[in-house]
């Protein structure tokens, strides 16, 4: 049976030592202030919009409280070490589409968190009911493109020029998608445990 629910917070085993998963919450935002601050610049055009702006972070916070939003935190000896977000809008078209964003300290690249996260992100667009996930970053963060790739997203989009950096320059923008529900209903039927492995 596909796994479609996950108890946090919990302990994983990554990059050689436990790191603490919890449901990201308001009362994370001193915590996620400091984290986005020692991201380097190429990592917030991950984002939308530019999450070093107090007032983008309140929206976030309103969005976690509200239910637009669902997301992850990922600590290692207390330390903030990588999020996750799903925004969703019930009132869109797309209800059934989540817009996932993941971010992870530099300190912990190449240690398998930013896998980890993704993975457990499918089991949050399962409790959702989300059908498909979306991700969108920069062409130059071949890095993080790989790894989405590597879990199951295809590029569905190529916007050019479309960001414009804090010193105005521009990048094309790729926009990846990941079919929850088809993976979900491939391993139902393999009877594979776990939605987590896409």
């Amino acid at each position: 049976m596909t796994e479609t629910s996950r108890a946090h917070p919990r302990t994983v085993n990554c990059g050689g030592g436990a790191v603490e998963l919890a449901l990201l919450q308001a009362t994370d935002r001193a915590d996620l202030d400091r984290f986005i601050a020692g991201l380097p610049a190429t990592d917030l055009l991950f984002v939308p919009r530019d999450i070093r702006h107090p007032k983008v972070v309140d929206a976030w916070m309103r969005a976690l409280q509200d239910g637009r939003m669902r997301g992850l935190a990922a600590r290692r000896d207390g330390v903030l070490v990588g999020c996750t977000s799903i925004h969703i809008d019930p009132l869109s078209w797309s209800r059934h589409v989540g817009e996932l964003r993941v971010l992870v300290a530099t300190s912990e690249r190449g240690r398998g968190l930013g896998r980890v996260l993704i993975q457990e992100c499918f089991i949050q667009a399962l409790e959702l009911g989300l059908k498909k996930l979306v991700a969108q970053m920069t062409t130059n963060q071949t890095g993080a493109i790989a790894v989405f790739e590597d879990l199951g997203f295809h590029p569905e989009a190529l916007l050019r020029q479309h960001v414009a950096d804090r010193d105005g320059v521009t990048h094309d923008l790729v926009l990846l998608s990941h079919d929850v529900a088809a993976v979900a209903a491939r391993h139902a039927a393999f009877g594979v445990d776990g939605a987590a492995q896409a």
